[in-house]
């Protein structure tokens, strides 16, 4: 059965069974989460903006924070039929986009701050990271294919690897 595609935006979080591809565009400081358990065919992709939601307003889009996403998208995954024990994570992004005139230290680690925010909350809900390609200064796209659970990641001038 051939697979359809869904492209998730910035802050987007969606939970599906396969076969799908799940995409996301313009990865620079953001993360781009995988999630899946092959053996329930089911999988999970947020596009994460900013480590923690602390101070923000209630009416943000979930899959915007590190803090946010990762507990909901695990909680959607064995909604929908996953087992905790079985997920499995991929990320990719959290480049250091660039650095201009006035803007604080604090922005120019957001990369590096989502990274480890996203990281520490598989951590802490048990899910195994199997596969990352983040840092550097390059975005990305990514797309996961639940037909073999790869994520492809293209990055600007450096090309396409699967993790």
């Amino acid at each position: 059965m051939a697979e359809n595609s869904i492209v998730l935006g910035m802050a987007d979080l969606l939970v599906i069974r396969a076969p799908v591809k799940l995409i996301t565009l313009g990865l620079g400081s953001c993360i781009g989460l995988v999630v899946y358990d092959s053996f329930a065919k089911i999988a999970g992709m947020a596009h994460i903006m900013l480590p923690n939601s602390r101070g923000l307003m209630a009416s943000e889009k979930v899959g915007k924070f590190a803090d946010t996403a990762v507990p909901r998208i695990i909680e959607d995954m064995v909604k929908l039929g996953a087992t905790r024990a079985r997920i499995k994570a991929k990320i990719a992004g959290g480049a250091q986009m660039f650095a201009l005139p006035g803007m604080s230290a604090d922005f120019l680690t957001v990369g590096a701050k989502n990274v480890s925010e996203t990281m520490l909350r598989l951590r802490r809900l048990g899910i195994a990271l199997v596969a990352s390609d983040t840092g550097g200064n390059k975005g990305r796209t990514i797309e996961f294919s639940t037909s073999n659970w790869m994520l492809k990641v293209k990055t600007l001038g450096k090309g396409v690897s699967e993790i």
